[in-house]
């Protein structure tokens, strides 16, 4: 019997590069079409790639024949320009939903998020029936909660594509820490001086705590919705959460404690100065998003996360230390002009 044949947006990303992986040795599996913004010469068995900008070029050629929609293509930077995030995350959606419906795909998975989901002011973990209206103070968590208002519309009205979304944590992988250095902490963080013993202290603020899964175990939870029949949303964490505390010991460095206001007076500081490119309302995200129960995923699809927290993170700061990258424009380990090049693309301004 032929295999299932998959379109995957945002293919180049953390998550779309370990669930391509997955995939291409699946052997239900029968062909892949990896839709990025910028193709790369990664040759993957099984897989053909496409370019495509989802909130203006024609889509429907590229889901024909195809029988699942994996939509992960988000656009983080420039968060400067949140009519461009906005264009690319909502209306680009939008257009894809909308694509799928004319096609005769039967099933779509969504990349949502943890930050679709309204603040709880305690750690008493929720289940997939709390709110997500976001948190509309930032630009991420706006879009993520919007997207979410358009697939349930998608649900109404296509009542014959099974429909799933993945809200899941923070995500990491060694592979994925430059491209998420460049999106978040910017070109003054010396990712080769970040290894223990060489951090002598670390401001810790508080408080601050969150879930993460490893990019490889979130790609098992993405394949288990496409070759199962279960609906709906699925909330995907590692074991444990982590904390400042936590990242501090990692670095064998002296936890200093700092009030939340200074750490984000700091913050806003460096983001108005263009030294760094993530916005201080994402710290203020991190004090807000609730805790998730994941009883669901593993009930239901039979999910294992194979890695805790801090060893997702852990990871992530390894591949800081030793400059780790992928075979895709969006992992490479540097961008064209290295450093000083990202300081020329406006910190924050353009990707």
């Amino acid at each position: 019997m032929d295999g299932l044949h998959v379109v995957v947006t945002g293919a180049t990303g953390n998550i779309g590069t370990s669930l391509i992986r997955l995939l291409s040795g699946d052997d239900r599996v029968a062909s892949i079409l990896g839709v990025a913004g910028r193709p790369p010469q990664w040759r993957v068995p099984k897989t053909e790639f496409a370019a495509a900008d989802l909130a203006e070029d024609e889509l429907d050629p590229l889901l024909e024949g195809r029988g699942a929609v994996v939509h992960l293509a988000w656009l983080m930077q420039p968060t400067r320009d949140p009519l461009a995030t906005w264009r690319a995350n909502v209306v680009g959606s939008k257009r894809l939903f909308e694509a799928v419906a004319r096609s005769e795909a039967k099933t779509l998975v969504h990349g949502s998020s943890v930050g679709a989901y309204s603040p709880r002011v305690d750690h008493r973990a929720v289940d997939e029936a709390w709110p997500t209206d976001g948190w509309p103070g930032a630009a991420y968590t706006r879009e993520k909660a919007y997207v979410e208002r358009l697939l349930d519309l998608f649900e109404e009205r296509n009542p014959h594509v099974r429909s799933a979304r993945m809200r899941p944590a923070f995500v990491f992988k060694r592979k994925a820490a430059a491209e998420q250095r460049r999106l978040f902490a910017g070109p003054l963080l010396p990712g080769r001086l970040v290894r223990p013993r060489m951090v002598p202290a670390m401001p810790v603020v508080d408080g601050v705590r969150f879930q993460a899964v490893h990019a490889d175990d979130l790609a098992e939870a993405f394949r288990s919705v496409l070759f199962g029949t279960a609906s709906g949303a699925f909330n995907v964490a590692g074991e444990s959460m982590t904390d400042m505390r936590s990242i501090a010991a990692m670095l064998g460095a002296r936890a200093v404690p700092m009030p939340f206001a200074a750490a984000r007076a700091a913050l806003a500081a460096a983001w108005r100065t263009r030294m760094v490119p993530a916005p201080p309302e994402l710290l203020d995200v991190v004090t807000r998003l609730p805790v998730m129960d994941t009883a669901r995923v593993r009930r239901e699809l039979g999910w294992v996360s194979h890695h805790t927290a801090d060893e997702a993170f852990a990871e992530f700061i390894e591949g800081l230390r030793t400059g780790a990258g992928g075979p895709t424009p969006p992992l490479r380990p540097e961008v064209e002009g290295g450093r000083l090049g990202e300081f020329a693309t406006g910190v924050g301004e353009r990707p």
